[in-house]
C-alpha cells in the first residue's frame, strides 16, 4: 500500500484496519490533501474505488456535523448534485469508535473553480436558490435567533483591542529586526482595517430587523463547489443546521472576496448569480435581496480571520489562511469605495422581479 504523509497524524496509521472494519472496505493507497482548514481530508484508493475521507479533530460537535451530513445528503436526494457519504456497519454517518473520527463519502471527480465562468454562477446561483428554498421548510427554522442576535451585537472595542494586539506583535519583531514580507503588509492592512470599524455601526443599522433567518448551506462559496467542465458537480461542506441570516449565504457567495478582487466584472457576476438565484427560489423577499452585499461587507469587516491565526494560532494550511486575509481586506475596500454601486444593482435585480418574493413584514 502506498502512503503519502503530509503532516503527523492518525490518519496513515489507522484509516486502513478502520475502512476495513467499520465499512468493508480494502485500502490500496492513501493519500492527505492540501485542503481544509477544520479537518484533515484524505483521497483513499479502495477496490471498489476513491473515497474521500474526513477526519475530525479532537473537541468537534460530532452531532452538529452528522447534522451538516444530513443536509448534504437532504439536497442530494432532492437532486441538488453533492457528494454521496458512505456508511459504516451501524448505519453511522460518522463513525467514532477509534481515537479518528471520520465520515467517508464516494469520491466526486471535479475541481474547485475560483474564477467562474457565466455558466458557472448561473448554477452557482441555482444550487443556492434549490438549496434554500428546500431548507426553507426544516423544523429547526423555527428555532431563536441567538445566532443572528450575536451576529448583529458587534463588539467594536474587542475588534480594535485584537487589531492592537496583532500590531504589537509586528511591533514587537520590527524591534528584534525579524521583520518579514507578510508582517508589512500585515500592519498596513491592520492599520486600515481599524480605520474602517467606525463604519460598521451605521452598516448595522440600515439592515431591517426583518431579514430571513433559516437554515443554510453555511459556507456557500467557490471553494465547496466541484465542477467538472463547465457543470457543477457537488456543493459539499455544508454548516451543521443552525439557522441563520439567508442574505448570508447569498451575499458570501455574490461577493466572494476571489470575484470582488479579482474579476473586473465582478458586479455582473453578482447580477447573474444572483438572477439564477432568485429564479430558483421565487419567495425569496426583496429585503433579503437587498441587504445580501451589506451583510457581506460587514462579515468580512468584523473578520480577521487569517491574519489573527498567523500570530496567534497558525492553520493546518497558513500560507492559504495569510492570502485569504489579504483578499478579504482588498475585497473590504473595494465593496466600499463601490457601495452606492452595489446597492443600485441590488435595488434593480428587486425591481426587475415579475412578481413580489416573500411578504416584507
Amino acid at each position: 500500500m502506498e502512503v503519502h504523509q503530509m503532516r503527523d497524524n492518525l490518519g496513515p496509521t489507522l484509516l486502513p484496519g478502520l475502512l476495513a472494519e467499520r465499512y468493508g472496505l480494502t485500502v490500496h493507497g492513501l493519500v492527505q490533501l492540501p485542503i481544509g482548514q477544520g479537518t484533515v481530508n484524505y483521497r483513499v484508493t479502495c477496490a471498489g474505488g476513491d473515497v474521500f475521507v474526513k477526519s475530525y479533530p479532537a473537541g468537534t460537535d460530532l452531532e452538529g456535523e452528522a447534522g451538516a451530513i444530513e443536509l448534504s445528503e437532504l439536497a442530494r436526494r432532492h437532486g441538488i448534485p453533492a457528494a454521496a457519504v458512505l456508511r459504516n456497519r451501524d448505519g453511522q454517518t460518522i463513525d467514532g469508535t477509534t481515537s479518528l473520527a471520520v465520515s467517508i463519502w464516494r469520491w466526486v471527480p471535479g475541481h474547485v473553480v475560483t474564477e467562474l465562468n457565466t455558466s458557472q454562477y448561473e448554477q452557482a446561483g441555482d444550487a443556492l436558490g434549490r438549496i434554500h428554498a428546500l431548507f426553507a421548510k426544516l423544523p429547526a427554522n423555527s428555532t431563536s435567533n441567538r445566532k443572528v442576535d450575536e451576529w448583529r451585537d458587534i463588539d467594536l472595542n474587542d475588534l480594535a483591542a485584537t487589531a492592537n494586539g496583532l500590531l504589537s506583535i509586528i511591533a514587537s519583531r520590527k524591534a528584534e529586526r525579524v521583520l518579514d514580507a507578510f508582517d508589512t503588509v500585515a500592519e498596513r492592512t491592520l492599520l486600515e482595517r481599524r480605520q474602517m470599524l467606525p463604519l460598521i455601526p451605521e452598516l448595522l443599522a440600515e439592515l431591517p430587523d426583518s431579514l430571513a433567518v433559516q437554515v443554510l448551506h453555511g459556507d456557500y462559496s467557490p471553494v465547496n463547489l466541484l465542477f467538472t467542465g463547465d457543470e457543477l458537480a457537488a456543493v459539499i461542506d455544508f454548516s451543521p443546521p443552525d439557522p441563520f441570516l439567508l442574505a448570508y449565504d447569498l451575499g458570501r457567495m455574490a461577493f466572494y472576496p476571489n470575484t470582488v478582487t479579482g474579476d473586473p466584472q465582478w458586479l455582473h457576476a453578482a447580477r447573474t448569480l444572483i438572477t439564477a438565484y432568485i429564479a430558483a427560489n421565487p419567495a425569496v423577499s426583496d429585503i433579503d435581496i437587498r441587504a445580501c452585499g451589506r451583510v457581506a461587507l460587514l462579515q468580512l469587516m468584523r473578520s480577521l480571520y487569517g491574519v489573527k491565526q498567523h500570530y496567534m494560532k497558525p492553520g493546518l494550511f497558513q500560507d492559504d489562511l495569510d492570502e485569504f486575509w489579504l483578499l478579504r481586506h482588498e475585497a473590504v475596500a473595494r465593496m466600499l469605495r463601490h457601495l452606492p454601486e452595489i446597492d443600485a444593482l441590488l435595488d434593480d435585480l428587486t425591481t426587475r422581479r415579475p412578481s413580489s418574493g416573500r411578504e416584507e413584514l
